[in-house]
């Protein structure tokens, strides 16, 4: 395009040439005409041959000049084209002259270096931003005015998958009815709309925030909230469980008091026999007390440990000796298989409760096999503790949640054994807090084994 404007150009001036040399003719042969004479016939000639050596002169010089100034046209239409592909790093190689086309290059390359520097910025923007947005917890996306996805960060792409994309419908990614409603709402009425997703992804739910944006579409929130709902769904339990647990003692006692002060003069055995279940249903509320202020204390954050190292062996010796008494009565034989002397970080105290629930635990399903058998073992740079009881065992499927608060196999069974659920759920907070793991193995028929781990102390060394 350059080249054609440039050649119609020369063609003008060439034409310009031709007429002004065609001009001085016209005009010498006039004056000649008046002047008469050969003389002048020959000086004309003269004149004209002149026009036109200058015109062939003229001619080369003028096309040498135009086609320069082409070049450094078509450079500069070259530069304006690598600008408008992208390459910002595009420059102009300018001349020391003082004329149009130098300060043209120039004004040029000034406006490409600026051009490059407001983009590196922007980039550096837009990814810092994204770097924000990937480090946020929630998931957050935007959408066009037509419903197509415009971006979003990475917990979104982790949720929705490989199949939300830029340019795509976000419908044919997210199919929960409740953020698309909310999307809706945000694009149609102007307005932020809240909701709550239990579909968007399996097990999880989420709160929605829709809101619309100035230049169009709307962006969305989506915060997890299933370790609230969760909690939330714990808590409720708790109290539910809670209640019922202290409702059936405190009927029990209600209702022989009412008995009681019903008889002007109950007889001495049916008194001491209502009195016994009194004090029993008033025991157990007690004991479930105690529970729940133990409970309280190891999940409190304040709740702090006196760790010492101390030989396994000693460890597991004292908390034989701690229970003997219950064992005895119950006429059950306590087995042990022993415990290296290694040591470990205990806190005594904390480890005796440890071990008198998990025995008085078994305590309560060991009648069949009249036997418990608890030892320890060195693994690695963990002491494993092991209680195990020869019962009817413990079905697999609830194997994962006896450690939760309140959760019994047989219901039935371990109220009248007088259990408060608690137990098991202190010893797992106990044994996490010394920074062990804990879990339960069994077979339907052959008892259930419990298994705790006790890091060994730092300096810790086998005794001789």
């Amino acid at each position: 395009m350059t080249s054609k404007v440039l050649s119609r150009l020369f063609g003008i001036i060439v034409l310009l040439l031709v007429f002004q040399l065609l001009v001085m003719e016209l005009v010498f042969h006039g004056f000649i005409g008046r002047v008469g004479g050969a003389a002048p016939a020959v000086l004309g000639r003269e004149v004209l041959w002149s026009g036109l050596i200058a015109l062939a002169v003229a001619i080369p010089v003028a096309a040498w000049v135009a086609n320069r100034v082409i070049a450094r046209l078509r450079r500069v239409v070259d530069f304006a084209r690598s600008i408008a592909a992208g390459d910002l790093s595009a420059r102009l190689p300018l001349r020391e002259r003082d004329d149009d086309l130098s300060a043209m290059e120039a004004a040029l390359n000034q406006t490409a270096e600026r051009l490059d520097s407001s983009f590196a910025e922007s980039e550096s923007r837009r990814q810092e931003l994204a770097a924000i947005l990937d480090s946020m917890q929630e998931a957050v996306f935007a959408v066009t005015p037509e419903g197509l996805v415009r971006w979003s960060n990475a917990v979104m792409q982790r949720i929705a998958g490989t199949q939300i994309r830029s340019g795509r419908p976000l419908v044919h990614s997210v199919r929960d009815p409740e953020v698309l409603a909310c999307l809706r709402g945000a694009l149609d009425r102007h307005e932020v709309c809240f909701g709550r997703a239990n579909s968007l992804a399996p097990g999880r739910v989420f709160e929605i925030n829709a809101a619309p944006l100035t230049e169009g579409g709307a962006l969305v929130v989506l915060h997890d909230v299933t370790g609230i709902e969760a909690a939330e769904k714990s808590r409720r339990e708790f109290i539910a469980n809670v209640s019922h647990e202290l409702r059936t003692p405190l009927t029990s006692i209600q209702g022989y008091v009412e008995t009681l002060l019903d008889e002007p003069a109950p007889r001495p055995a049916t008194a001491r026999e209502f009195l016994g279940v009194i004090l029993k249903n008033a025991t157990r509320m007690n004991r479930l007390t105690e529970d729940l202020l133990a409970l309280a204390s190891v999940e409190s954050p304040d709740y702090r440990l006196s760790l010492q190292p101390m030989r396994a062996s000693s460890l597991l010796a004292d908390a034989i000796h701690s229970v003997g008494g219950i064992v005895v009565d119950s006429g059950v034989e306590l087995q042990s298989t022993g415990a290296p002397d290694n040591q470990v970080m205990a806190d005594p105290d904390a480890m005796m409760q440890v071990f008198g629930n998990l025995i008085e635990n078994s305590l309560k399903y060991a009648s069949s096999g009249k036997r418990i058998r608890v030892g320890a073992k060195l693994i690695s740079t963990e002491v494993e503790f092991s209680v195990c009881d020869f019962g009817p065992g413990i079905a697999s499927e609830h194997l994962e949640r006896i450690f939760e608060r309140f959760y019994r196999v047989d219901k039935a069974r371990s109220r009248e054994s007088g259990g408060t659920g608690l137990g098991l759920a202190i010893v797992k907070r106990i044994v996490q807090a010394h920074g062990g793991r804990i879990w339960a193995e069994s077979e339907l028929g052959s008892g259930v084994a419990f298994h705790f781990t006790l890091p060994l102390a730092e300096s810790a060394a086998p005794a001789p």
